[in-house]
């Protein structure tokens, strides 16, 4: 099966179901209410950033991984990935087009919530300063393609290393909204480790995490050193659960 077959079969397999368009649906929609209402209604006092649109970039994030963690392990549960292992003659091409697929798709998404929060926020707040002027806003803005590309590629992997898609979302969504945030109350050593985490790492991509920011904390990376480790993060784990899916049953 050639290269161009497939991406095609993955894509067909992905876009098929309606899972994945609830879950960008899902994803526009909170961002773009989130932002609505941090704009209307919180006091902002001359703190209307282009890099302060996009947060509730997080929340759209974990609608994506979520999507790409389903994409991956429900495969095993209804044993389509062993019919797409039949058909081909190498395991690692099919994986490979599942993650590009799921990635190119979590990507497009991204895009959408950017510009969708930045374009509402826009039009609440039109006497502030939200015109992209400049690399960070538009950095701000469209890199939020980049990090749901790459948190796309982390879900397929999480997918390939659990199998089972509850205990791989019970294990996201933790991580995502508990260990995160409470490894800040570590004493002593919280601050320091907070700032390492891989969702802080993509927030700090796009601009100032919004706890970084409260904390008044020193961050030991720039936005692109944040963005090369986040992608580092995730294209490990998708390396992770190719390689461990190639060596044993489906």
């Amino acid at each position: 099966m050639s290269t161009a077959n497939l991406l095609r079969a993955e894509r067909i397999k992905l876009l098929s179901t309606r899972a994945p368009w609830w879950c960008a649906g899902i994803a526009v929609v909170l961002a773009i209410g989130y932002t609505a209402l941090f704009f209307g209604l919180v006091p902002l006092e001359g703190q209307a950033t282009v890099s302060a649109t996009q947060t509730a970039s997080a929340m759209g994030r974990t609608v994506v991984l979520v999507l790409a963690i389903l994409a991956a392990a429900t495969e095993f549960n209804w044993g389509t990935l062993k019919l797409t292992f039949q058909a081909v003659p190498s395991r690692v091409p099919a994986l490979l087009a599942k993650g590009a697929v799921v990635g190119v798709f979590s990507g497009l998404i991204g895009l959408l919530v950017g510009f969708c929060s930045w374009g509402i926020a826009y039009l609440i707040k039109p006497a502030a300063d939200l015109g992209l002027h400049s690399g960070a806003d538009w950095r701000a803005v469209a890199g939020q393609g980049l990090t749901f590309l790459l948190t796309g590629f982390l879900g397929v992997g999480l997918g390939l290393l659990f199998r089972s898609p509850a205990f791989a979302l019970v294990f996201a969504l933790a991580w995502t909204q508990l260990i995160e945030g409470l490894v800040i109350l570590i004493p002593r050593v919280g601050d320091d480790i907070y700032q390492w985490m891989p969702f802080v790492a993509a927030n700090q991509f796009a601009g100032p995490d919004l706890t970084v920011s409260m904390l008044k904390l020193e961050p030991p990376l720039g936005p692109w050193g944040y963005s090369a480790y986040f992608g580092a993060i995730c294209l490990i784990v998708y390396a992770a659960g190719l390689m461990i899916t190639h060596r044993r049953d489906a």
